[in-house]
């Protein structure tokens, strides 16, 4: 079975320039701007800020 286009793959990236990455899907009909989540980030031990990298 095919992956769907509407919902892709993409890489979430710490604002707390760690550089940890989490990996999701979104909906591109429901979401089309760039997705950010407060999320943990274990290398700055603490909760942050993820935006969408591209």
């Amino acid at each position: 079975m095919a992956r769907s286009e509407i919902r892709p793959v993409v890489l979430l990236r710490s604002t707390a320039g760690t550089g940890h990455t989490y990996a999701t899907r979104k909906n591109r009909r429901t979401s089309p701007d760039r997705l950010e989540l407060r999320k943990f980030d274990p290398v700055a031990g603490r909760h942050v800020l993820f935006r969408e990298a591209r």
